[in-house]
């Protein structure tokens, strides 16, 4: 309580369940960077111990997943998190037990299945795979998959904006989740990047300028996009407005990236807005 008695306001805070990238370009040193850039306090379960830079991946060390629990349950113990996002899960016996507290806790969650790499290594057993669908999926507010993750989510081959609109809605309609499909594996060329969002049955596109150049500086955008959701969510943005800033704010990080070593560039949190880029509408068709 403050001095003349009134209640104190809490500070929003999120909570990332996912691995540590040494290199500090993805997983939780992304999250938290994100989150703090949106002016949200940033809390961790640490999945994984991953030893990388942004040009390699030399060792990944999972935590027991009774450890990944306890982290998780001690944070909420005392702090009330208002949302989290979930990262790199490593193992079938992680993704079950998050998926366990998920459930246990009534915890509002973003979803980044993190199961293929930006090189196209598969990061998850297709164990852990099937316990990602069946039973963290579903507990999830929203999924972030890439092309190559709702491919593996829907067992099919995906090609062309046609197809990326019918599998956000076909994510939408199995697992009753809203969905914001990923679409720069594509890489169609066009001046828009843009993504495939489906929400309460309707479809719709998000899109931004497609910059050139910026391939090498792109090692995170997953992870930012999620946490950036994640941290919109917790600021009780609208949805609408909440896809828009996470967007406008992977655009301006991938815009204002920061050299870290010779021909290293790497995403940053922007100092211009970018979110009168980012256009919501929606996609035609069904």
């Amino acid at each position: 309580m403050s001095r003349n008695n009134r209640e104190i306001e809490l500070y929003p805070t999120a909570l990332t369940i996912a691995g540590s990238d040494s290199g500090g370009g993805a997983g939780i040193e992304a999250d938290l960077r994100t989150f703090n850039a949106f002016g949200v306090y940033g809390c961790v379960a640490l999945t994984a111990v991953t030893s990388q830079n942004p040009l390699e991946v030399r060792r990944v060390d999972p935590v027991p997943a009774e450890g990944v629990r306890c982290q998780i349950e001690t944070v909420m113990d005392r702090i009330p998190v208002r949302f989290a996002k979930s990262g790199m899960l490593c193992n079938a016996e992680i993704v079950e037990t998050v998926a366990e507290v998920v459930e246990e806790r009534g915890l509002r969650l973003v979803c980044d299945p993190v199961m293929v790499s930006s090189s196209g290594a598969r990061l998850l057993s297709e164990e852990a795979v099937e316990l990602v669908r069946e039973r963290l999926i579903p507990l999830a507010d929203w999924i972030t998959p890439n092309i190559p993750e709702a491919e593996l989510l829907l067992g099919r081959r995906l090609s062309g904006p046609d197809d990326f609109r019918r599998a956000a809605l076909e994510c939408h309609e199995r697992w009753g989740v809203s969905v914001l499909l990923k679409t720069g594996h594509a890489r169609n060329g066009g001046k828009s990047a843009v993504d495939f969002v489906c929400r309460e049955g309707r479809v719709y596109r998000l899109g931004s300028p497609r910059l050139s150049g910026v391939e090498t500086a792109s090692h995170g955008t997953g992870c930012t996009l999620s946490s950036a959701l994640a941290a919109a969510f917790a600021l009780e943005l609208s949805w609408e407005q909440a896809l828009c800033e996470a967007k406008a704010f992977v655009l301006g990080s991938l815009r204002e990236a920061v050299m870290i070593a010779p021909k290293i560039p790497a995403m940053y949190p922007p100092v211009e807005d970018s979110v009168g880029e980012v256009r919501l509408e929606p996609a035609e068709g069904r």
